[in-house]
């Protein structure tokens, strides 16, 4: 599983920030084909951004969300060369965060 995000300033200051997580996202719900077994559900919980160390935005997810999840949003404050951080937590603990420079 891994995170890719393009974060680029707007001319209006704010920063737009896209992620594009790599997630199974199985509801629970789901047989699997060739065992009839259902598949256990393993889903994001939740999607954090920070920025200069402080959370900026928090996204609380459920097994509703589809395969592979992509999410988009604006913040404002970020210049160029900042750092902003994001990170994920899923239902089964597991989870992943990166740091990616807005450009």
């Amino acid at each position: 599983m891994t995170i890719k995000a393009k974060i680029k300033v707007i001319s209006d200051g704010s920063a737009e920030i896209k992620v594009l997580i790599k997630h199974p996202m199985e509801t629970g719900l789901r047989k699997d084909r060739k065992t009839g077994k259902v598949i256990p559900a393993h889903y994001i919980k939740t999607v954090a951004c920070e920025w200069q160390g402080k959370q900026v935005m928090t996204a609380y997810w459920g097994w509703a969300i589809s395969k592979n999840p992509y999410l988009s949003f604006r913040m404002n404050g970020p210049a160029s060369g900042d750092t902003v951080k994001v990170s994920w937590v899923d239902n089964m603990d597991e989870s992943d965060s990166k740091e990616f420079k807005v450009r």
